[in-house]
């Protein structure tokens, strides 16, 4: 497909200004990451825009998508400006297909596909059932409020064992051989999310598949751990309490950590902090297709025992949950045009630029274009 020439130049325009005014407020991003070109816009996955469409898309959920939200609706609206695309971050990922399989929402963004059981009742909104289609490619960070502390590492045994109410003082030997030093004494206190969370669902992934003796739980949506934890609602809730905190640590989507650090994640000796490419390895060598049996669908699953000291290891691929069948064919057209350009080559630079995520392959997009263009 071609994007017209007058909707990748307003694109391409929306980009440098969203990359001089830092619009999606991340504090975070990579300073070296490449500004998208228009050279860069011609190559790739690319979609045609019609700026004729008007209407109001609504949509929400994961908080982890938030800022690459934003900046989408940015740079879509510079070429169509007569749609409004409201998205709402504070219902997380859970709030976000809950809202969908009612049909309050158009699309859902979600850090974790649709369960079995979801697919099942998505099958009364969408005739054969809701698919799961990948848009945003980040990982968990590992954050923390230390004094004196600017730079940690952390094994997967470490963080398992530290969320799991094991290790409750940062001076623990395990912490300090971790890092090679000792540091000064003083209680943990551990942050998580209180709601249905697909951050939470990818970080528990990780634990679960890579220490199952420190963490004794199944992976899922809901924080499982009682006890001396530190519950907040929402990605944000999370960072700042974290944030005003002392001694705490949590985890969050990297996008959304602004100046807090986050630990380096020690594998096999070598300790991995996060960064874009780093993420981009991990899909490389790591995901894999684990659709739920609906045409179109586009799950994947990591297979953690292929990660490397070349890969990142919490990795965060979140979805655009929609319909390929809508019961509103104005709906359908608006949701089909607005996906179409967050999985393109230049909607990834968008997000890359302003969320400090890594842009999915384009085999990624390419499916994920084959998908949205079935959606009527």
């Amino acid at each position: 497909m071609k994007i017209s020439r007058i909707a990748q130049a307003g694109a391409v325009a929306a980009i440098a200004a969203l990359a001089l005014a830092g619009c999606a407020s991340n504090t975070d991003t990579p300073s070296d990451t490449p500004a998208a070109s228009e050279s860069a816009a011609d190559s790739g996955v690319a979609v045609e825009l019609d700026s004729s469409l008007t209407g109001t898309i609504t949509a929400g959920g994961s908080s982890a998508q938030g800022n690459a939200q934003a900046a989408w609706t940015t740079a879509y609206n510079a070429t169509v400006g007569g749609v409004t695309i409201n998205y709402d971050k504070s219902q997380g990922s859970g709030g976000g297909v809950t809202n969908f399989l009612s049909g309050a929402y158009d699309f859902a963004g979600s850090d974790a596909p649709l369960s079995a059981d979801e697919t099942t009742q998505s099958e009364a909104l969408c005739t054969e059932g809701g698919v799961n289609i990948p848009v945003y490619l980040d990982g968990v960070s590992i954050i923390y409020n230390i004094d004196g502390v600017d730079s940690l590492k952390l094994s997967g045994e470490t963080i398992a064992k530290i969320f799991n109410l094991q290790i409750t003082d940062w001076s623990d030997p395990a912490i300090t051989a971790d890092n090679g030093t000792a540091l000064a004494a003083g209680p943990i206190t551990t942050v998580a999310r209180s709601d249905g969370s697909g951050t939470t669902a990818n970080f528990t992934n990780y634990l679960a598949a890579t220490q199952a003796e420190a963490w004794p739980y199944e992976a899922g949506k809901n924080w499982p751990v009682a006890g001396n934890v530190s519950l907040q609602k929402g990605g944000s809730g999370v960072v700042d309490t974290v944030k005003a905190g002392t001694g705490t640590i949590g985890y969050a989507d990297h996008s959304a950590i602004g100046e807090l650090n986050s630990a380096d994640i020690v594998v096999d000796g070598t300790a991995i902090p996060f960064s874009p490419e780093a993420v981009a390895k991990t899909f490389e060598v790591a995901a894999v297709d684990a659709s739920n049996g609906v045409e179109g669908d586009l799950s994947k699953k990591f297979d953690y025992s292929k990660l490397t000291t070349e890969t990142y290891p919490i990795p965060l691929v979140s979805y655009a949950i929609t319909c390929t069948t809508f019961q509103d064919e104005a709906q359908a057209e608006l949701t089909k045009s607005y996906l179409g350009f967050v999985a393109s080559t230049l909607g990834q630079q968008v997000a890359a630029k302003n969320a400090g995520s890594a842009p999915l392959p384009d085999s990624i997009l390419e499916e994920a274009q084959s998908t949205i263009d079935a959606i009527k």
